[in-house]
């Protein structure tokens, strides 16, 4: 991965909220092709970096580079902001679209497509997750399981004629709290086949052990605003470093204390 180019650099990143010292000058660099997962204990900071990330809040200091442009700027104050899909939680779906409007709102707001074609991408993005004739009904008529995966087709949607980039960066936050072992691997499943289909970067915030051995190759551990830790998912897997340690097998003892967290 080191001669592959750099998708994200940062450098001494710090957020404040409140006095709250949420991120205290982390770094990071992240290289094309690279998976990572991003871990620790609830309100440690993980969902906030994919925040930076994806343009929808600032840091109070430090540098962020992505595609080796400096981001200055909240994504909807960019001109030509870079290609970051951020997959949240719950499914984010507006509920007075369809199914079709939603996947294909990136594409809708190019006026050299046409509807043939939008509607031609967005039911080979559907597919490739597993939906069919979905694409006239609305949020509230699926699952929650069917609105999970359409979040992820949205994920899949290019705008070929404005693309500066041929691999996004794809960012999942919490993709599986809350499910079941089952519908867990169909996640996870779909988390890996978005990365292969885009040729992307990925990055995963989780607690879920599951998620973060199937869909990762390295493991940076946050607590306290500071990573603690950084490695290979099979260094996560055996590492006796008290916080992955304690986290790996969720003991109360050990360097994060409950009432920290």
């Amino acid at each position: 991965m080191k001669n592959s180019r750099i998708a994200i650099e940062i450098n001494d990143i710090s957020i404040n909220w409140g006095g709250n010292n949420v991120l205290n000058k982390i770094n990071l660099k992240l290289y094309e092709g690279e998976k990572l997962a991003i871990v620790g204990p609830s309100g440690s900071g993980k969902s906030t970096i994919l925040k930076i990330l994806a343009g929808l809040i600032l840091p109070t200091e430090g540098e962020l580079k992505i595609f080796g442009e400096t981001q200055t700027y909240l994504r909807l104050d960019q001109h030509n902001p870079p290609d970051v899909r951020l997959v949240f939680q719950n499914p984010a779906l507006l509920g007075s679209l369809t199914i079709e409007e939603n996947v294909g709102f990136i594409l809708q707001r190019n006026k050299n497509l046409s509807r043939q074609f939008v509607q031609k991408i967005v039911r080979e993005c559907l597919e490739e997750v597993g939906l069919f004739n979905v694409e006239n009904k609305l949020p509230n008529e699926l699952s929650g399981g069917m609105q999970k995966r359409v979040s992820f087709a949205r994920a899949l949607i290019t705008d070929k004629d404005s693309e500066k980039i041929n691999t996004p960066l794809l960012l999942f936050d919490e993709p599986t709290a809350g499910l079941d072992p089952i519908a867990s691997s169909r996640i996870e499943d779909l988390i890996n086949t978005t990365n292969k289909k885009v040729k992307g970067s990925t990055i995963v915030v989780s607690h879920v052990l599951s998620t973060i051995e199937r869909t990762s190759d390295k493991v940076l551990m946050l607590y306290g605003g500071k990573f603690r830790w950084a490695g290979s998912i099979d260094e996560f897997k055996k590492s006796n470093d008290p916080y992955v340690f304690q986290f790996r097998n969720g003991k109360l003892a050990g360097p994060m204390q409950p009432k920290d967290i």
